[in-house]
């Protein structure tokens, strides 16, 4: 049995249970919630196997004690029911290079790992409390996550989904798999970045009578419910490569709002089989520049080919220093590298000219990235490259560079072929509201 786990915010304040965790989003006081304390697995304690097995020996302790302990071995079997590989590419020594293919799940993106978790658990959480009006999901999305969420979240009773994006800034293909849903997804593109989406979303959530108004809850990588499955599918490649060769394994991760690397560093500090961990990043520098300088300076966010990681102010970083301390604590945790988009094109070339695999520009900073270490820190250890989405997601931008067609999966296809829909507000909380 493990103790009763509660959680807390970042910035301190009263305990709360993990529904409420999950239900709140954000802390009252603008912070994000935090297990009290972060259990510990020795070697051993967790043995390879099935995803679905894994997370659920992983998360016990962070459900003990709430209503949804009991239900976590069917939530994880319902929400993780599909592969996350770990594709061997190269060997080097006792060493080499695979890649964390997180992109297998209806969306293609890594986000339905942690979008169908948190669904699975806010439904069974909204079950437990009927009737008033259905908990709306407010969710900011830089290209992936509000898909995810939309699908997992799409008609499911007492909850409905309003989708923020960035006008212009996500992939055609992103757009449509943001804007096919109908019933009780709505989806908004918001006349500005990614981060003016999530101003509008943190403003939304700080304004107490309209979040009670619309029972207002948070599934991006703010919210704790989507964090703790996340940092199972590291717990998972981890502990298989560790049984099959006695090694650890190092990660290179793909971030943006900074919750996919958080979730590494979680599962690292539970115990996991897990080195270093390195931060890849677009032209986005906020967080490469606060390990070189000590000072974090948020910006307004730009551009890049890799768009869901254009972000200026990246949410978890809150997390993150809370965990590690101050600049030199939060060294001694990451590294990062930014890439540039010239770098993401010449990558995508060079690593389908090496492999024959068309990935997509966000996994390109990961194997950028590696390429760039040296050979010393490459040889005798297992690096990850986490690719994060399918290539076919940014065919506009893949398929000229390779000279050649990239398919999609069939559940990304069906989404396809749907019919789109979608308004366009100005980045302020009172369009948002109206619309609300």
């Amino acid at each position: 049995m493990h103790p009763v786990m509660k959680y807390v915010s970042t910035r301190g304040g009263p305990l709360v249970t993990l529904e409420a965790a999950i239900m709140g989003g954000t802390a009252p006081d603008g912070g994000l919630y935090v297990p009290e304390t972060l259990p510990s697995f020795g070697p051993g304690a967790i043995p390879a196997g099935e995803f679905p097995a894994v997370a659920t020996t992983l998360l016990e302790p962070f459900f003990a004690g709430s209503t949804l302990a009991s239900q976590l071995p069917a939530m994880s079997a319902d929400a993780l029911n599909f592969p996350v590989p770990l594709r061997a590419l190269e060997h080097d020594g006792d060493g080499g290079l695979s890649v964390l293919e997180l992109f297998h799940g209806p969306t293609a993106a890594f986000k339905d790992v942690g979008a169908r978790f948190l669904a699975a658990a806010m439904a069974r959480i909204a079950g437990a409390t009927p009737g008033g009006p259905p908990a709306t999901i407010l969710v900011a999305t830089s290209g992936d996550t509000g898909g995810a969420v939309a699908a997992a979240f799409h008609r499911r009773p007492g909850l409905r989904v309003v989708v923020l994006f960035p006008a212009g800034r996500v992939s055609p293909r992103q757009q449509h798999q943001l804007t096919c849903w109908g019933d009780n997804v709505t989806s908004l593109a918001v006349e500005g970045s990614f981060d003016d989406c999530q101003r509008i979303v943190k403003e939304a959530f700080a304004d107490q009578a309209l979040a009670a108004r619309h029972r207002l809850c948070s599934a991006n990588s703010i919210n704790v419910g989507r964090l703790l499955p996340q940092a199972a599918y590291y717990a998972h490649a981890s502990l298989a490569h560790h049984a099959a060769t006695g090694q650890a394994s190092s990660f290179i991760v793909p971030t943006g709002n900074l919750g996919n690397a958080f979730a590494c560093v979680w599962a690292r500090r539970l115990g996991m089989p897990i080195e270093r961990i390195i931060l890849a990043t677009n032209a986005n520098t906020t967080i490469e520049d606060f390990l070189a300088t000590g000072q974090w300076l948020p910006r307004p966010a730009v551009a890049t080919l890799a768009s869901a990681m254009d972000v200026g102010n990246p949410s978890n970083m809150e997390r993150l220093r809370a965990l590690a301390g101050d600049a030199a604590g939060v060294r001694a945790e990451v590294d990062a590298v930014s890439v540039s988009d010239d770098v993401i094109r010449a990558t995508l070339v060079d690593e389908y000219r090496r492999h024959g695999i068309a990935w997509c520009p966000h996994t390109a900073t990961a194997l950028h990235a590696y390429r760039e270490l040296p050979a010393d820190e490459r040889h005798g250890r297992h690096w990850v490259a986490v690719a994060t989405a399918h290539a076919a997601k940014f065919d506009t931008i893949v398929e000229p560079l390779l000279g050649i067609t990239v398919p999609p999966p069939p559940a990304l296809a069906e989404l396809l072929a749907l019919p789109s829909r979608f308004d366009t507000i100005p980045a302020s909380l009172g369009a948002l509201a109206e619309r609300l």
